[in-house]
């Protein structure tokens, strides 16, 4: 499969699967629209033609759903992308956003900022800040070991996943039951149901430029995933590069936590999946993810709203999958002995 299709021929499949999807997913939901003025209202600024649908009809596609489908593409892509780097930085194939606290960790930050009632930007801001600390101590913690390994990683996050959420709960405890605390609890339960265009900006923003960069250091984490002492004998400083690309994730992560609040596994499983078409080359694997993501996050958020009469959370369905997928690679990774 790796050599018999390339990674332009699996983003161009991705592509028009995204776009089909879209399509569909306009189309979905409490008021059905028919592909037919689905298809007319989209053209409608284009051709300049009376679309046949009515206004309510407009405004459900493009004020509704639209924005929610993009913030739900940028926000499936940017996780992926997020966790096939950690991947690469700790070259360890069961790490992820979920997995090693970065996730529990903004959402720290998230839940003080709605309690101290900061705002949009200072919700970004909070997330992000503790987003870091998370990572931070998670690769303080690993340095510290005597051998990096599966394992160690693995504890470490399950164990600073335990402290931030033990802040969570305590943020909660002290906020108001009647105004701050059902906010705060349905913004951790993740959801894109309140997303709008002026989200969608804070979130393309932040998810774009770290994406962005994560790309172009695509092949300088190629040569990271080698080892220090590789990929110091070809030059590179491999302290300043973690660095950059710690940063850059927090950054995704921080920000997909202020505008949809926790959503976990889609770091761990999607890179496996991209893994599985490109192979471990960053160059192809991190774009092949970012399509993945999209496609994958749109898919589970069209069964959110649209399995029972009320919106299912976001996080109960990741994880259903999630947990399941990562019982099975710590199996094969126990089984083959991989230790990052």
């Amino acid at each position: 499969m790796r050599g018999a299709v390339s990674a332009r021929v699996i983003l161009l499949v991705l592509g028009l699967a995204w776009l089909g999807l879209l399509a569909c997913s306009l189309t979905l939901g409490r008021y059905p629209i028919s592909l037919s003025n689905l298809s007319a209202i989209l053209l409608e600024p284009v051709m300049h033609t009376a679309a046949q649908g009515n206004d309510i009809e407009k405004t459900v596609v493009w004020t509704v759903r639209m924005p929610r489908i993009l913030v739900a593409s940028l926000a499936g892509g940017g996780l992926a992308v997020a966790g096939a780097v950690l991947q690469g930085v700790f070259r360890n194939p069961l790490v992820g956003p979920h997995i090693i606290g970065v996730s529990t960790g903004a959402t720290v930050g998230g839940a003080l900022s709605i309690l101290l009632g900061w705002g949009a930007v200072g919700l970004l801001a909070s997330a992000f800040g503790s987003g870091m600390l998370s990572l931070l101590l998670v690769y303080a913690v690993t340095r510290t070991l005597p051998r990096a390994n599966t394992l160690g990683v693995v504890l470490a996050g399950v164990v600073l996943s335990g402290f931030f959420a033990a802040l969570v709960s305590l943020i909660q405890y002290v906020a108001d039951s009647e105004e701050k605390l059902p906010v705060i609890v349905y913004w951790l339960m993740g959801s894109f149901s309140t997303a709008t265009y002026a989200k969608l900006t804070l979130l393309a923003g932040p998810t774009l430029a770290a994406t962005a960069l994560m790309l172009i250091l695509a092949w300088r984490i190629n040569i990271l995933s080698l080892g220090d002492e590789e990929a110091r004998a070809l030059h590179v400083n491999t302290g300043h590069l973690r660095w950059m690309l710690l940063t850059a994730v927090a950054i995704v992560v921080s920000a997909q936590v202020a505008v949809s609040g926790s959503i976990g596994w889609v770091g761990l499983v999607i890179p496996h999946a991209a893994r599985l078409l490109t192979g471990p080359d960053h160059r192809k694997l991190l774009p092949v993810s970012f399509m993945m993501g999209a496609v994958f996050m749109v898919c589970v958020d069209n069964v959110a709203r649209s399995l029972t009469g009320s919106e299912i959370p976001l996080s109960i369905l990741t994880a259903i999958i999630g947990a399941p997928v990562f019982l099975c690679l710590l199996r094969r990774s126990q089984s083959r002995g991989w230790s990052g």
